[in-house]
């Protein structure tokens, strides 16, 4: 390069305003806010694939929900079966040991019995009835179990409940 043309690209660079220095400082900019924008893409796409996978942990725990509630149906009617049967034999025996593998199954799967004694809670049980009690708001008898599948109700106990005795007013006069 003759002593001219470095004149010529000092004046270029002084006449754009632009020095090496300059557009070194913007390139290093560029390049901190693409390496930015590069770790912000990868942490949104690491969240992404935490969100997902948490997504379909859940969607595979609670899939199997129908054919756990169909299952329920039969483990009510070998309870039922085996209320039913007074004496004891090889075929109550038998029942007996399959209605015990089928809740031990169910209860594998994250099943559990929704306690259905003491206070009456909405949440957890159908009211079908109501009866005259010493408590207001206690179960007085159980009509279907009621089951939890993980932390969600699966199905809420059907119970009757009782009522406390009204003083009526005005009777006695």
């Amino acid at each position: 390069m003759t002593d001219e043309s470095r004149n010529n690209d000092t004046v270029n660079e002084a006449g754009n305003g632009d020095s090496i220095e300059d557009r070194l400082a913007e390139a290093e900019a560029k390049a901190a806010e693409y390496l930015d924008l590069a770790k912000r893409i990868q942490a949104e796409y690491d969240n992404y694939r935490k969100r997902a996978q948490k997504e379909m942990e859940e969607y595979r725990k609670f899939a199997h929900e129908g054919i756990v509630l169909k299952l329920l149906e039969v483990l009510d009617d070998l309870e039922r079966a085996l209320d039913a049967e007074e004496e004891e034999g090889p075929f109550v025996e038998g029942v007996r040991k399959i209605h015990n593998n089928l809740k031990k199954l169910l209860e594998s799967e994250g099943l559990k019995e929704i306690p259905a004694n003491g206070a009456f809670d909405p949440r957890l049980h159908d009211c079908l009835l109501t009866c005259e009690g010493e408590e207001d708001g206690m179960i007085a008898e159980v009509y279907q179990k009621g089951y939890y599948l993980g932390p969600r109700v699966l199905r809420c106990a059907k119970v009757k409940v009782t009522s406390a005795p009204q003083d009526k007013e005005g009777e006695g006069e």
